[in-house]
């Protein structure tokens, strides 16, 4: 199997358990690792024959931005399931970053897999 990936997706939502957060706008970072076969889209150089990483950027993005989620781990893994179900990727590896949830801390997030590496 071969890795599609995306590194340092940062965008902007509504995240966290505290009020105050629920009136601001905080960044995540993602990066994903997504299972795919690109022998055939090396064959042919086309895109249709290959896992998009603008679309499910774009997807993501779009996702992202308009939800409403009190924890990280719900993030995730809604995520993981819009990479999975809508690009049908056999397994996917998702980090999530929620930048300064803690002050000492440079990054403090998840890390899921989900799907099969087959």
């Amino acid at each position: 199997m071969d890795i599609v990936f995306i590194r340092n997706l940062r965008i902007e939502t509504v995240i966290g358990i505290y009020d105050w957060e629920r009136e601001i706008r905080q960044p995540v970072v993602i990066d994903l690792e997504m299972g795919a076969d690109i022998a055939r889209a090396a064959e042919s150089d086309h895109i249709d024959d290959t896992l998009d990483y603008k679309a499910v950027s774009k997807r993501l993005i779009q996702f992202v931005e308009g939800s409403e989620f009190q924890l990280v781990e719900t993030l995730a893994e809604r995520c993981a399931d819009i990479v999975l179900d809508e690009f049908e990727v056999p397994w996917v590896r998702l980090t999530m970053n929620k930048i300064g949830a803690v002050s000492a801390a440079r990054d403090v997030g998840v890390i899921i897999e989900r799907g099969s590496r087959d």
